[in-house]
Formats: structure tokens, sequence, C-alpha cells
């Protein structure tokens, strides 16, 4: 059974950085794209930043520069570093997986961020962004 669980979550002032830790069970994690998704009350729920498995490292335009994300498939753990976070950050993260046997290059963000074609979800992590 596949199980993900978001971590590091919290509130920050704006300018500040939080670390987010995926950590996911059941899986061969070498062999499935993570993804970043936030949502806020009222929202759709949207892709933030998707890692595939061949370690393409993809973002929506506005987290750019700001955000980075990586795996660590040994211990089965993605992570989503974010620094000179806004208040507009603020919403509930949470990750995905997708089984994805791509090679190098392969996806966009628009073709791999997809939220309907992740699977297995997390319970979600709180980020607020506020002075």
């Amino acid at each position: 059974q596949v199980q993900l669980v978001e971590s590091g979550g919290g509130l920050v002032q704006p300018g500040g950085s939080l670390t987010l830790s995926c950590v996911a069970s059941g899986l061969t994690l070498d062999y499935y794209a993570i993804g970043w998704f936030r949502q806020v009350p009222g929202k759709e729920r949207e892709g933030v930043s998707c890692i595939s498995s061949s370690n393409d490292m993809l973002y929506t335009d506005s987290v750019k520069g700001r955000f980075t994300i990586s795996r660590d498939n040994a211990n089965k753990v993605v992570y989503l570093h974010m620094n000179s976070l806004k208040p507009e950050d603020t919403a509930v993260y949470y990750c995905a997986e997708k089984w994805d046997y791509s090679g190098k290059g392969y996806w966009t963000f628009s073709s791999l961020c997809r939220t309907d074609d992740f699977g297995s979800w997390g319970q979600g992590t709180q980020v607020t962004v506020s002075s």
C-alpha cells in the first residue's frame, strides 16, 4: 500500500524559508515522479513543482528561482526547499506520486504536473506566510 506523508510546514515571515519533506512507503521511489501541489480554500489544487524519475525538476512560473525540488531515492524522500516566501504562497501543500518510466528531458511542467494524473496523495501540510 502506497503511503505519502508530508511534513515541514509552519508559519514563516515574508522572505523566509521552509523545507517540506515527503516520505514515501510501499513503493520503489526510483520509478515514480513526485509532485508538490498546493490548495487554498475556494480554489482548485494547483501544481507547484514536480520531479521526474529521471530527475527532471520542473516548476510553475510563480516559484521559479525561489523553490527547489530534490529527491533521495535511497531514503524515499522528496524535498521542496522554499526560499523568499511570499504571502501568496500560503496554502496547504500536498505531495503525490505518479508511475514514470520516461527518459530524461521527456516532460514539461504542464505535461507532468497535472493533478488528475497523480495517484496516491499525502494528507497535506499547512504553510502560512505572514508578518
